[in-house]
Formats: structure tokens, sequence, C-alpha cells
């Protein structure tokens, strides 16, 4: 039966984040905040902004014929076919009408398109303090930063006055839990545990009936990093959330997957896979520092519609950010 298992263990954990009902980095500046995303998207910057830039710039006349090349700019930088054809398609008629006169106008008007492709999943996570506890289930696969990110989340609910457990939900992996576990101490934060090769949801049982009892804010359950295409993983994944609903049919309050964004293209197939088998909330999207894929935000966005919660640009605690579509396309044309 689930919440009977080996006695638990608490240990502590976590991070920080910034901006509007985007909570606030009580370290950084506006200006540093933005420095950082800019240093963060550097590589994209250089492939997507940088590289139309050298085709447009030179240009004296804005033509039809330049499309055909900004459009492979595009698709290289993993903007993603859909997002690629629906932009290249308004410009051809911003063209058609002669709105487009020169070079900046025509830089100005791509960037008003790749907005207006964000724009709709720029929702920030927004913790109700009412459901107590709020819970926010981790998935993605393996290698994708989500013991990492779970870390960053904490602190940054912290430095909201919210009070967070986690629950070690990835039982395959007993170096997975002791990751956890150090996040904990560092931060004072709860890690409701078993032994390794215990049921997950079990364990998140266990963890929700804890925090629930401990009055606690935000319960962040970890899972194991399974490879979208395995059935019977996804399967577990389905379990974990039918034993949260029959708790509470809103459970859990957040199902966040989290994506590395080196992978491009194929971070879309990941986010389709998961999204069927748990209808998922929100999407982190980490790594972005490490890439020139970071165009798959756009294509993720055409494809899915789901809200882009977090972006992670760096190493550094709060380099795990709210995402914002109007800021992360700026510091992709800034010079």
């Amino acid at each position: 039966m689930f919440g009977l298992g080996k006695k638990h263990k608490s240990q502590t954990s976590t991070p920080s984040v910034d901006k509007d009902n985007r909570p606030e980095s009580h370290t950084n500046s506006e200006a540093g905040i933005f420095a950082r995303l800019k240093s963060g998207l550097s590589r994209t910057r250089n492939k997507l902004s940088d590289g139309i830039g050298a085709l447009v710039l030179g240009e004296k006349i804005i033509d039809e014929s330049m499309l055909d090349d900004v459009e492979t700019q595009l698709l290289s930088a993993d903007i993603g076919i859909d997002a690629t054809d629906q932009i290249v398609e308004n410009l051809r008629q911003q063209l058609g009408r002669k709105q487009l006169a020169d070079p900046k106008e025509f830089l100005a008007a791509l960037k008003q398109q790749l907005i207006q492709i964000l724009e709709p999943c720029d929702i920030p996570l927004t913790i109700n303090r009412q459901s107590q506890p709020f819970v926010i289930l981790m998935v993605g696969v393996n290698g994708v930063g989500k013991t990492t990110s779970i870390g960053k989340l904490t602190k940054q609910f912290q430095s909201q006055g919210l009070k967070v457990m986690l629950a070690a939900g990835d039982t395959f992996r007993a170096a997975a839990v002791e990751q956890l576990q150090v996040w904990g101490e560092r931060n004072d934060v709860p890690v409701i545990s078993q032994a390794a090769g215990a049921d997950s949801a079990s364990v998140i049982f266990d963890a929700y009936q804890s925090a629930k009892a401990k009055q606690i804010d935000v319960l962040i359950a970890d899972t194991a990093g399974r490879l979208h295409t395995k059935d019977n993983l996804m399967n577990e994944l389905e379990k974990i959330v039918r034993v949260l609903k029959k708790q509470d049919q809103r459970l859990p309050d957040e199902i966040l997957l989290v994506l590395d964004a080196t992978t491009g293209q194929n971070a879309i197939s990941q986010a389709e896979s998961f999204h069927k088998a748990t209808s998922l909330s929100g999407i982190a999207l980490t790594k972005l520092d490490g890439s020139a894929k970071g165009g798959v935000v756009f294509a993720l966005a055409k494809r899915l519609g789901l809200p882009i919660r977090f972006i992670g640009v760096g190493e550094q605690i709060d380099d795990l950010r709210p995402f914002n579509a109007q800021q992360f396309v700026d510091a992709l044309f800034s010079e």
C-alpha cells in the first residue's frame, strides 16, 4: 500500500531567480540580469541574429530574393520548419506591401515575428499559496539537469518566503538520491527518500503526506530520467500522476518538463512524448549557454504552445531564470 515503505530520510535543499510575477533576483540589477542572459545566449545569437544581420545589413535594397537565405539561416539556428514558415510568409507579405524599405526595418520586423511566436508561451509559474503543498513534478530524459534545476528552483522559492520540501522520486539511481540530499543539506530543506529500487509513486505519496502535515508550501518531486521512447517508464510517470490525483484531483499542480537545449530539434520529440503521457503544464529549457541551438525555443513554442516557465543560461544559482519573451529576443539581437 502506498505510504508504507522504508522510513524516509529528511534532509535539506536549494537555490534562486527573478522578474515581474517572476520571482525577483535579490542579488542582481536589471542590467546585470540582462547581461547574464545576453552572455548565456551568445552562441545562439552568433548563429541566429548575427548570421541574418550579416546577410541583410550589407544590402541597400531588401527584396524577396533575400528571403531564401534568411529561411536557411533560421532553419540552421533550430527555429524549426513550422516557425520558420510562419516568419518567412509574414515577412514576404510585408515586403509585398512595401512595408520593409531598408535592412533595419527588416530586422525589426523579424524580431517582432520572433516575439509573437514566443509571447503566448510567456506564462510565469505562479505558486498558489492556498494549495498546501503546491506539488511540482519534474520530468525529463537522463542528463538534462533535472536535479540541478530542482536545487535552483528551491532556492528561488525560498527567496519568496516559501517553505519547500523535496521528494527523491528517482529511485533507480542511488546517486540521484544523494545529489538531491546534498541540495537539501545546503539549504536546510527536508528531502523525503526511501531505499534504492523503491516504488517511485510510493516515495512521492509519502512526501505529499508529510508536506501536507507540516504545512509545506511547495513540494518538488524528482523522477527518474527516462527515454521518452520507453513505454514502461512513461507508464510509471502516469502511475505517479494517478496516485497523486487520488489524494486531490488538482494534483500535481505543475508537471514541468526539463529539456536540454543542446539536443536541438530532438527536444521537440521528447516534449511531445512526455506531453502525451502526462499532460505537461510547463517547460524548463536548460544549458542554453552551452549551445548554438537555443532557437529550438521558437520551435517548441510553435509546435506545442506550452508555457515556457524557465530557461537556464549558466552555472550560477540564479542562472535558471523565469522566461520572458521580450527579454529573450532582445538578448538575441542586442549588440
